[in-house]
């Protein structure tokens, strides 16, 4: 009876019987339906347009000269890369228009286990902003890797139950996947047989190994860099989620995908998004605008950032601005630029000219201890020794490097080998002259004591080191330098903070940031997480790295060993393509 009775409220302010609780007025609407402008009112009862025409309304906000277009979707991001809470990673988010966001929470599952899900779960409860979840597939990400646990498909099971849960995330073992592994297909099926949807990682995954990968369920793909391998996928069925982050950037070699022919299956997605980036350059506004820039119909460029992903995920009541859909609205003040005036959520005004109104308790309202408490593996996620400078050393076997070479703005690497060289100061294979450093991946879950040693070309770096628990996807600690001591001591300045960032030179820490979640975020506002690390990456451009590369960011994805071609991580230098261990030195 209580459903009839609202519905009934809101069809007697559909019919103009009644004024609605709220009339966006006189403003021009993005219908996504037929591509085109109306001028119209937008009548809102109990969070949902119940009207698009001629209202009156309880209260009137006139909007003369304004475009309302649906809220903004991000259909694949891991919050955690935010690296604040999720509470301060919406006040800034939803002030750029996005009212919903799909996260898949495998980094944070790849410290915590499912402890790192409930975390998520709990935390998001009450944000403005929806987030639902994709549950993770790959923890860890191939048997060639070392994370807290593995999650396997009976541990995962009970969470499809959860009304937040939409499917399996990002199925990066593509090659188990296209084989026919037990265990993947176990989880596959799990989620086939609950009506669940099933997200793809398949770089460079074409012929019939794409069959094999989408016949597995895999319906979509946000890893590809180039429009021809789009094409093909989109040709076999695939959604592609265009991603444009912060360390990968993929819009401007997809931008012939958002053209008329193929833009109905594609969906703009950020993977991973930094502080700075996102006070910088905004969120899914800010890849809309670029595709505006580039060449894209903003109508297009709008829907592929709204009404796109609320069809691929089935949210039917959302990416839209018509009636029965949820008042999820931007209100923007120049289509073409993409500017945003007004942010509403289930009809209540969330965001006004960039400063968010209202909001739900954090975690760290509740206060830190008591988190800690409720989430010891998340707080306590370090369990390894003190590392020493004897701990980085590599003996010199028959006198070549195979080094992992960096593909700037890519997540792609190459193979570099080069010759072993000695040279006095400098770790034993660092040659700075030809831009060859050190590189390792300590585990930091289990103290197994395993410690992955490589080498690294197109960082940059000419002196110090860089250390970060931040290494995609099993976050164990990674550090990167010229000479082994000064190796060690940032790898401990991150152990001694249970997780976080530090750049060293000489002896002496310049900097760190502490990231206390999980070694993956903090519970500062975004701005001081921002400060800090535009400050440790100043210190990074003066020991070398160059302006292209996002020092961190970068460095994060040179340990995930499901992309293409090389990766170092806890076991070793790993060759993708073969999915083997190589040597570093040979």
């Amino acid at each position: 009876m209580a459903e009839e009775k609202i519905l009934k409220k809101k069809l007697l302010a559909s019919a103009g019987i009644r004024k609605a609780q709220l009339v966006l007025k006189s403003a021009q609407v993005l219908n996504v339906f037929t591509d085109e402008l109306e001028t119209a009112d937008v009548a809102i009862c109990d969070g949902y347009i119940v009207g698009v025409g001629s209202y009156e309304g309880e209260q009137e906000v006139e909007l003369p000269g304004m475009v309302i277009c649906p809220g903004f979707i991000d259909g694949h991001i891991h919050l955690e890369s935010s690296m604040v809470a999720p509470k301060e990673f919406e006040r800034l988010a939803i002030a750029h228009g996005t009212t919903g966001v799909v996260t898949d929470p495998h980094e944070i599952a790849n410290v915590a286990g499912t402890e790192g899900i409930d975390y998520i779960l709990d935390v998001t409860k009450g944000l403005q902003m929806d987030v639902y979840l994709m549950l993770p597939s790959c923890v860890p990400a191939t048997g060639l890797d070392e994370s807290e646990g593995e999650l396997g498909a009976e541990v995962l099971a009970p969470y499809y139950a959860k009304e937040q849960v939409l499917g399996l995330a990002e199925l990066m073992d593509f090659h188990g996947a296209a084989a026919g592994d037990d265990a993947i297909l176990h989880k596959v099926c799990d989620a086939k047989s609950k009506g669940k949807l099933i997200d793809g990682h398949g770089p460079g995954v074409i012929g019939r190994q794409l069959n094999a990968y989408i016949l597995a369920g895999a319906m979509s793909d946000h890893e590809c860099s180039c429009a021809e391998e789009g094409l093909e996928k989109l040709r076999r069925g695939q959604w592609i989620m265009i991603r444009e982050g912060t360390a990968a950037k993929n819009l401007e070699e997809l931008m012939p995908l958002c053209q008329e022919a193929y833009y109905h299956r594609c969906m703009f997605v950020t993977d991973d998004k930094h502080p700075e980036d996102l006070l910088a350059n905004g969120h899914i506004d800010g890849i809309i605008r670029k595709a505006v820039r580039l060449g894209a119909d903003p109508i297009k460029a709008i829907k592929m950032g709204s009404l796109h992903p609320a069809q691929y995920f089935g949210l039917k009541n959302s990416g839209a601005v018509a009636p029965g859909y949820r008042a999820d609205l931007v209100v923007l003040s120049d289509l073409e630029k993409v500017e945003i005036h007004q942010v509403y959520k289930d009809g209540k005004l969330v965001a006004e000219k960039g400063k968010v109104t209202g909001g739900a308790e954090t975690v760290k309202d509740r206060g830190v201890a008591e988190a800690a408490k409720a989430y010891p593996k998340v707080y306590h996620s370090f369990h390894m020794r003190e590392v020493e400078e004897k701990d980085f050393q590599l003996q010199k076997k028959g006198g070549k490097i195979r080094a992992i070479r960096l593909t700037p703005e890519q997540l792609l690497t190459g193979e570099e080998i080069v010759p072993w060289k000695e040279i006095p100061g400098y770790g034993a294979g660092v040659d700075v002259r030809s831009d060859i450093i050190k590189m390792a991946v300590l585990e930091r879950h289990h103290s197994t004591g395993h410690i992955g040693i490589g080498y690294l070309k197109g960082y940059g770096l000419k002196a110090g080191a860089v250390a970060s628990s931040v290494s995609h996807d099993s976050h164990n600690l990674i550090v990167v330098g010229v000479n082994d001591a000064d190796m060690a001591l940032a790898a401990n300045q991150v152990r001694d903070k249970e997780g976080g960032l530090a750049v060293v030179r000489d002896g002496r820490v310049l900097g760190t940031l502490p990231l206390p979640i999980g070694g993956l975020m903090s519970h500062e506002p975004v701005e001081a997480v921002e400060e800090e690390l535009t400050r440790l990456k100043a210190f990074t451009r003066e020991l070398g790295v160059p302006n292209r590369i996002d020092p961190f960011m970068t460095l994060a994805f040179t340990s995930l060993p499901v992309i293409p071609k090389l990766r170092l991580n806890t076991l070793g230098l790993i060759d993708v393509e073969q999915g083997k261990i190589v040597e570093a030195v040979f």
